[in-house]
């Protein structure tokens, strides 16, 4: 028998995206001119849509009849025309259990969102597949970014796979394999010393004196929009409901503030009843952690964090451009901001592997980490369902991975 074709994903007129708005002011920005962020107060625009119009557009048991990409979720992102997609085949993940690393945990249901089965093995590539989709629609020749870890490799993936020309620059801290896999997508790659702060001053300088396109995190308005997905995948999985809790690994956020976001628009389409509610995390390390302290302190933004230090290079961010976004969803969610130690995140990673095969990320592993101290001071309650997001596959920091060393055989010795 045939199989049914799925459905042509919409026409140029479809578009459900009507404007950007600014984060802080709420200024109105054409969503149709190339626009970074706001020209008033430096606000991050995020993109809005007539969710009335989509509403009445599109039910949620459309979805089973679609592939299962982020882009199953067309109505609620702002591309043109399906024509225009920039895409290595962006798969959905899979939301795993893991109920013999829970039981170390003392968790009762934990469940890990594993982003490392993306193109580019990240997360990246969810922000990366929209933003160069909307940077080509708007006639975009060349994209500049800082990186402090897989940005920049997602980004140049897309820019090949889009024929725009790509150039990043990142800290020479960064793991030698992401210097090589950004590099092997015929990126330009600038190395400076310092951190991503030093990175994003060399782009921001670049791109005002040649004109290039800075996608620098929450610098261009569609990265978000494709992390958002994350969001989307997570209540579908769940049945069209919310975990409980949510713990991410934080650096720029952008991942956070979209599934804020996602969950946000879902409420108002009717996707998700008005009580579905879930507590936000967000986990860095000790030697880095801005949004820690500004919500210990209060503060409705952070302050540079001198002289950032883990090895989870992804939240080696010492100054996120949209902290103040953060701050607000983990308030408003009831949520909390938790710091951890590079030993307790690599003591993770190890348990991760050794207790359900996971080979997750040092980002990842600061996760599972703020999970544990969270459940062991009883912030983590019996029986509630948490969800931990792995942004990563560990196969991208070879040189991090965990373990016991290989033993030595002699010629004809067995394993004990």
């Amino acid at each position: 028998m045939r199989r049914a074709e799925a459905p042509p994903l919409r026409k140029p007129s479809e578009r459900y995206a009507t404007h950007l708005e600014c984060s802080r002011c709420s200024e109105f920005f054409e969503i149709d001119t190339l626009q970074q962020t706001c020209s008033k107060d430096g606000g991050p625009l995020l993109v809005r849509y007539d969710l009335r119009r989509v509403h009445d557009a599109v039910e949620r048991d459309d979805l089973h009849r679609r592939p299962q990409t982020l882009w199953r979720y067309r109505e609620l992102l702002p591309f043109d025309d399906e024509a225009n997609i920039v895409t290595l085949g962006e798969n959905n993940t899979p939301l795993l259990d893991a109920p013999r690393l829970g039981t170390a945990l003392g968790l009762d249901h934990l469940l890990i969102k594993d982003e490392g089965l993306l193109p580019t093995g990240t997360f990246k590539a969810r922000g990366a597949a929209l933003g160069v989709t909307r940077a080509k629609e708007l006639g975009v020749t060349t994209i500049a970014l800082p990186t402090a870890g897989n940005a920049g490799a997602a980004w140049a993936a897309y820019g090949a796979r889009a024929a725009i020309r790509v150039v990043v620059v990142m800290p020479e801290t960064t793991p030698q394999v992401i210097q090589r896999e950004t590099a092997a997508y015929g990126a330009d790659v600038w190395l400076v010393p310092g951190s991503i702060a030093d990175a994003g001053a060399v782009v921001k300088k670049a791109c005002a004196e040649r004109g290039w396109y800075d996608a620098s995190t929450l610098k261009e308005p569609y990265r978000i929009e494709g992390k958002k997905t994350m969001g989307f995948e997570l209540a579908e999985q769940l049945d069209w409901t919310l975990p409980d809790v949510i713990v991410y690994p934080t650096g720029g956020g952008v991942g956070l503030i979209g599934m804020w976001k996602a969950f946000q628009e879902l409420r108002e389409i009717g996707w998700l009843a008005q009580d579905a509610k879930t507590r936000f995390v967000a986990a860095q390390a000790t030697g880095c952690a801005p949004i820690v302290r500004a919500f210990d302190d209060g503060a409705d933004e952070s302050q540079m964090w001198p002289d950032p230090k883990t090895f989870a290079a992804g939240i080696r961010v010492p100054k996120a451009l949209g902290d103040f976004i953060v701050l607000r969803a983990l308030r408003e969610s009831g949520g909390i901001a938790l710091a951890v130690t590079d030993e307790d995140i690599a003591a993770h990673m190890r348990l991760a592997g050794e207790r359900e095969g996971m080979l997750v990320c040092p980002e990842g592993g600061a996760a599972l980490a703020a999970t544990a101290r969270l459940r062991r001071e009883g912030w983590i309650k019996d029986r509630e369902r948490v969800a931990v997001f792995n942004t990563g596959s560990g196969l991208k920091y070879s040189e991090s991975l965990q373990g016991r060393a290989p033993g030595t055989l002699s010629s004809g010795q067995l394993p004990a």
